[in-house]
């Protein structure tokens, strides 16, 4: 550019003085230039045009949101994670003394710290958990008003199905344990519950993406009477073939007592976020057959490690059932709905009308998501109407159909299906 005004300007003295004056603006305009680079990285961008007192507030406030992010960042980094809390070794005896005291039960006929002399204090007492996903959980790019939409029916879906059965029902919204997240925040909840409810005797634990498509089925706890952990699974899957999926802890009955808070205990140490976590996931894929290498630690395969490396400890106390469908997975069920519709009826919980419908490996959004998120809110559509129609039938309506919301009254018999 120099060297093309000298060409342009005349070499005379007035011509020096020209090519002197740009010299001059130019240099005025990059200072400028600079000058206003450097306010905007000292002050911030949208502060120009606002009173000194906004400035303040505004730059006070990112401030704020810096030191909070830095501290949450710090905490979840440096500080450990030590246990689901104080040990508790003498709960069944605490709960004994607790029927004792609020039932005036004789115990006499039962030795002492057995389940038979619990049952003989009370009723086997039922109650459903589950817990919201939340952004820390799940991402904050994950909670969606379609999502929320749904997962607001199942919510009214379990609710339906507590009221049926006169079952007692607790819908968990708070992060218990920052350090257990995802699908570990079940384990510090479920052991909350049981130390604040000794009058409840089994803790029924269901994900929030399950679905209750059986109104009508009873649970079969006198089944259980000697045992504490009913999952969904086969003892060959699990025992024998060691494999991550032989069992499904989507929805599970845990008994309260003692050896339930153990386990807790012995489970939720491969579950804290972070290295812990990773380190756990290598060992876990190691030692249990067709796991994905690139996964964490999760809670099914940590229990599953559990039984097969602590048989003696913990398998005589679980039952691996599969008479009913627990836990059914849903790519299996949703397209047979109309046929078992066609051809059974609700209470039997199997195969042949699903006790649960559980959308495992569907998620609000794409990235965390194994299925497309329209072929999954589709599905779970079909699943709650299922399930609803159950629940409409009492007042005399039905689903026009399983894809859509509109009801009709249950006296027309046409379009029932799809």
């Amino acid at each position: 550019m120099q060297m093309l005004l000298q060409r342009l300007v005349p070499p005379s003295s007035k011509g020096r003085r020209i090519l002197k004056v740009l010299d001059n603006i130019k240099i005025t305009v990059m200072c400028g230039l600079m000058t206003v680079l450097v306010m905007r990285g000292t002050i911030g961008t949208g502060t120009f045009g606002t009173s000194p007192a906004e400035e303040t507030e505004s730059a006070d406030h990112r401030h704020h949101i810096r030191i909070l992010n830095q501290l949450e960042d710090e905490e979840n980094l440096t500080t450990p994670w030590d246990g689901l809390g104080p040990v508790v070794s003498d709960w069944d005896a605490q709960r004994r003394q607790y029927w004792k005291l609020n039932q005036n039960a004789n115990v006499s006929g039962a030795p002492a710290g057995t389940v038979s002399e619990l049952l003989e204090l009370q009723p086997q007492k039922l109650q459903l958990v589950t817990a919201a996903r939340s952004g820390r959980t799940q991402g904050a790019d994950c909670v969606t008003p379609v999502a929320d939409h749904y997962l607001l029916k199942f919510f009214k879906n379990k609710i339906d199905y507590c009221r049926l059965h006169n079952i007692e029902f607790f819908y968990n919204t708070a992060d218990l344990d920052r350090h257990l997240t995802g699908f570990w925040t079940k384990l510090p909840l479920l052991r909350n519950m049981m130390l604040a409810h000794p009058e409840v005797e089994w803790l029924w634990w269901m994900d929030t993406d399950a679905v209750i498509t059986d109104m009508l089925f009873e649970l079969p706890l006198e089944k259980y009477e000697n045992y504490s952990l009913v999952v969904q699974g086969f003892p060959e899957a699990v025992y024998r073939n060691k494999s991550w999926t032989g069992l499904n802890t989507g929805s599970f009955l845990i008994r309260n007592c003692q050896w339930s808070l153990d386990l807790l205990d012995a489970w939720a140490p491969m579950g804290p976020k972070g290295s812990t976590r990773k380190k756990a996931g290598e060992m876990l894929t190691q030692s249990l057959v067709g796991r994905p290498a690139s996964l964490e630690a999760d809670d099914q395969s940590a229990l599953v490690y559990l039984l097969i490396t602590q048989t003696a400890k913990w398998a005589d106390r679980v039952y691996l059932e599969s008479t009913y469908f627990l836990h059914g997975y849903w790519v299996e069920l949703v397209e047979k709905y109309e046929k078992m519709m066609e051809s059974f009826h609700p209470g039997l919980g199997d195969e042949r009308w699903p006790l649960v419908t559980h959308f495992t490996g569907c998620q609000p959004c794409p990235q965390f998501s194994d299925f497309p998120v329209e072929r999954c809110l589709k599905q779970m559509e079909r699943a709650f109407n299922f399930a609803n129609n159950q629940i409409l039938h009492i007042y005399g309506y039905q689903h026009k159909s399983l894809e859509k919301g509109d009801v009709k009254p249950k006296s027309d018999t046409t379009a029932t299906t799809t």
